[in-house]
């Protein structure tokens, strides 16, 4: 009996560690911050474009951006050779609308820690070539307005098409609720533009 008396405080000191030691690792499989790190951040983030997004949010970006940089080089242009007043209002409104959601793009990406390029360009719908935009900028007047007009129009189609992807298939709220507004926005503008190209 002095042999059993002697030995249980042994067992149960053992098996108190046993237990222990499998609540702390339990704990440990349970880590909700590790979870985060499939998402790219913690979920306690407080930065809404630093939560949950997926591989089509990025893409969106990543695509939008250089697509936004090119139709602002476009808007440029127009400086000294637009004629038509509301080709020259739908300019100032590209200006306005697309740098800033380059930026907001470009802060997403850092947030994701995904970089700004994926080299996706070439796989771009409604991109100009560098023979487009030259032969915009070896116009004036009437024929700028014109060339514009079909360039922009091509242009914002392509948009329009790769927001439609992201609100189908995105993961990241700010991200969708910004292709939303793309779509809204571009597709108005295409119907002006086409009303402009049938009047001049």
């Amino acid at each position: 009996m002095r042999t059993f008396r002697k030995r249980a405080p042994r067992a149960l000191a053992l098996t108190g560690a046993v237990t222990a030691a499998a609540l702390l690792l339990a704990a440990c499989g349970n880590d909700e911050p590790m979870k985060g790190m499939d998402h790219g951040g913690s979920p306690a983030s407080s930065s809404a474009s630093a939560g949950d997004f997926n591989d089509a949010d990025v893409m969106f970006a990543q695509m939008m951006i250089p697509h936004h940089q090119q139709a602002l080089e476009m808007a440029k242009l127009a400086d000294g050779r637009a004629e038509d007043a509301d080709i020259k209002r739908i300019v100032a409104a590209v200006e306005k609308a697309q740098d800033p959601e380059i930026q907001k793009m470009k802060t997403w990406l850092k947030d994701w820690g995904k970089p700004e390029s994926a080299g996706m360009d070439h796989g771009m719908t409604g991109m100009m070539s560098e023979q487009d935009m030259k032969d915009l900028a070896a116009v004036k007047g009437k024929d700028f307005d014109r060339k514009f007009a079909e360039l922009m129009i091509a242009h914002h189609k392509g948009a329009v098409e790769m927001a439609r992807q992201e609100q189908k298939n995105g993961g990241n709220t700010e991200a969708k609720a910004l292709a939303g507004e793309v779509v809204r926005a571009q597709e108005a503008e295409i119907a002006e533009l086409g009303k402009i190209l049938d009047r001049l």
